[in-house]
């Protein structure tokens, strides 16, 4: 069995992104975003998408609404899987786009530019990380 099988696709990878979770959720209260889902605890689970072909799932970070509209999240730190994550954030940047609803990166400094050159890898230059 590879290390991916039977995996989420990265999940929190140690309390410091746990942490930046639940200031990111208070950055998005304080934005007016409500109906909040993070995969952290205390709060409702995001729905989990089970990558085709593989036991794979994928869980949103977080996920809100405003103005009836929902937003996927995702938080950008520095992490030991990067191709993961890249698979990650087109999925959900996929998904979002065929349901008209909108995916955004949340990070923080110190990583900015490992977020930067995430997003130009996979050519997902239109998105600007919201920085916290």
């Amino acid at each position: 069995m590879t290390q991916f099988e039977n995996s989420e696709i990265p999940k929190i990878e140690n309390s410091e992104n746990e942490a930046f979770i639940k200031k990111s959720v208070s950055h998005l209260e304080a934005h007016g975003f409500e109906n909040i889902k993070a995969d952290i605890e205390g709060y409702d689970r995001p729905k989990s998408y089970l990558k085709k072909g593989s036991d794979t799932k994928i869980t949103p970070n977080i996920v809100a609404l405003k103005n009836g509209r929902k937003y996927y999240f995702e938080i950008s730190l520095k992490s030991e899987r990067p191709l993961m994550l890249k698979s990650k954030w087109l999925f959900l940047d996929t998904l979002s786009r065929m349901r008209s609803n909108k995916f955004k990166i949340i990070t923080t400094k110190g990583h900015y530019k490992f977020t930067d050159n995430m997003l130009e890898d996979i050519n997902l230059t239109d998105k600007v990380p919201i920085k916290i």
